[in-house]
C-alpha cells in the first residue's frame, strides 16, 4: 500500500496547507484530500511541485508497505506459479 506523507512533512517544516497549495501551485482542495486521505492518487506532476515546494525528494513522500495479496491479485499468482 502507498502512503502519502504530505502532511508529516509539511507539519514537521510548520507549512499550512494554504501555505503549501500556494507555493506548489496546487489547488487547495488536492493539498486538503492529501491531508485528510493520504492514500488518495495524485499524478507526477503534482507530486513534483509538492516536494518543490517542501524541499524534498519526491521519494521522502512515499511510503510502501507490503500488503498480502488482493483476490485478483491471488488469482494471477497461481497463475503465474503454475506457468513458471
Amino acid at each position: 500500500m502507498i502512503r502519502l506523507r504530505v502532511k508529516e512533512i509539511a507539519e514537521a517544516k510548520k507549512i499550512s496547507m494554504t501555505r503549501l497549495a500556494r507555493i506548489a501551485d496546487v489547488d487547495y482542495k488536492t493539498v486538503r484530500k492529501l491531508f485528510r486521505d493520504p492514500y488518495s492518487e495524485i499524478g507526477l506532476v503534482t507530486l513534483d511541485k509538492l516536494s518543490w515546494a517542501l524541499h524534498t525528494e519526491p521519494a521522502e513522500l512515499i511510503e510502501y508497505k507490503r500488503t498480502p495479496p488482493l483476490v485478483w491479485q491471488e488469482s494471477d499468482l497461481m497463475t503465474d506459479q503454475k506457468e513458471g
